[in-house]
């Protein structure tokens, strides 16, 4: 391992060591700090995120300010990680919730401070400390987050950035000082990083893909759904793990709804990323825009037919694709990273929830329908994380979001995230 990296990870360890024992409230009020950092210079670190990975900056400095009203959430939480006293026959008895030490966040491009401080925030109030393994073409975001840290006064070794790829992970995952890691990612990248972390006992949190339903109904507000529908496929040029992908439409109301989400769809014009007015822009790299090219050709082979071609027009841009996809074409079972929507017709509610859940992830579905039955029969089938109903899915810091099946486990946001790196320890005596 590179000396500098393991000066770190111990530089980190040791800063555990301290950092236990700073009072909560104390962990918060730096906590606070910090997000008034970011939120004095939105503008600059959004500029940071758009030059790296492309996203309009309107998004950019959207993201900046959601992370500091993250941030402020838990600067005001409510602190579950107090001793709980239990009832007993013992003296004393108590469960209290122990910090592990040094956690792995290994974060992806396409929210380069969003996913990031998603997690180190609750991790690092636990009382933990974090280091950071980020994507290769956001090393000015990993260093801009935490030079933010030290500048809200946190302790030096608390938050760290490690400039490095992906072919170190392994060895630094397998460090004695390092006790769990969350990864952001694909499904091929969480299994790798899970089997590397299981075969060491260290804990693992895994937010992986999805290809998320987004079901109308008939008795839907369709100029609203088509309207949010375009937004949550085209946001972040569809680079989105938690993107509306797949569009489930009542056949009874296809006809009328189609237009209408075809003209909320056109008006997502390939821009330039720094001006303001911009909606979306070009994908994070190139190579990712092949990646997608070759899906949206494995699509039409298997018997896809076109509703609005994928045009590329530049390196890493493309106008907006949407395909009417048959049922059993392989492609459903992938994940598409980009801005290409796919439409299916369901002959009922029953078919809508099958096709829904007919896929190997289980992130969050958005579902429209102004009928409480027809909600509650979605809300009591649909295999996902998350259940919208008559909204897009976008993640709060007052709600658990994580997925299941092959979406990951584990829960980021909400007080529940607190606990996902501390052991609870049983403490019992006379």
């Amino acid at each position: 391992m590179d000396q500098l990296i393991e000066n770190k990870i111990l530089k980190a360890d040791l800063a555990f060591n301290e950092w236990k024992k700073v009072p909560f409230e104390e962990r918060q009020q730096l906590i606070a700090k910090a997000a008034a950092l970011l939120s004095a210079d939105s503008e600059k670190f959004g500029k940071i995120i758009t030059t790296e990975m492309n996203k309009p900056i309107a998004q950019s400095v959207a993201e900046v300010e959601k992370c500091a009203l993250m941030m402020n959430y838990y600067a005001e939480a409510e602190n579950i990680l107090k001793p709980e006293k239990v009832d007993s026959e013992f003296h004393y008895s108590e469960i209290q919730y122990v910090p592990k030490g040094v956690i792995l966040g290994v974060m992806p491009w396409n929210f380069p401070f969003w996913q990031v401080l998603r997690f180190a925030v609750p991790a690092i109030l636990a009382g933990n400390t974090v280091v950071l393994k980020h994507a290769s073409i956001c090393f000015g975001s990993g260093n801009a987050i935490e030079q933010v840290f030290l500048e809200a006064g946190f302790p030096e070794g608390i938050f760290q950035n490690l400039e490095v790829g992906h072919g170190e992970v392994k060895e630094i995952l397998e460090h004695k000082a390092i006790m769990g890691v969350s990864l952001t990612g694909s499904e091929k990248a969480g299994a790798e990083v899970a089997s590397i972390a299981g075969q060491n006992i260290k804990k693992s949190l895994l937010e992986l893909g999805g290809s998320d339903a987004f079901i109308v109904l008939s008795d839907a507000d369709l100029d609203e759904a088509a309207k949010v529908g375009a937004l949550a496929r085209l946001q972040n040029c569809g680079q989105t793990c938690v993107a509306a992908k797949r569009f489930i439409i009542d056949e009874k109301i296809e006809e009328e709804f189609l237009p209408k989400f075809i003209e909320e769809y056109k008006k997502f014009v390939p821009g330039d990323p720094m001006d303001k007015e911009t909606k979306i822009s070009g994908m994070a790299r190139a190579d990712l825009a092949d990646d997608l090219e070759k899906q949206f050709n494995k699509a039409l082979e298997n018997g896809a037919e076109i509703i609005l071609p994928l045009e590329r027009v530049s390196e890493n841009a493309f106008t907006p694709g949407l395909i009417r996809v048959n049922p059993g074409n392989p492609i459903l079972q992938e994940e598409l990273f980009g801005p290409l929507g796919m439409i299916l017709t369901a002959q009922n509610d029953e078919e809508a929830v099958r096709i829904a859940n007919d896929i190997p992830f289980g992130l969050s579905n958005s579902v429209w329908t102004k009928d409480q039955e027809r909600q509650k029969l979605f809300i009591e089938n649909l295999e996902s994380g998350t259940v919208n109903i008559n909204r897009m899915t976008s993640s709060d810091p007052r709600f658990p979001f994580g997925g299941t099946k092959s979406s990951g486990y584990g829960t980021e946001l909400s007080l529940l995230a607190l606990r996902e790196f501390v052991t609870p320890r049983t403490v019992v005596g006379n």
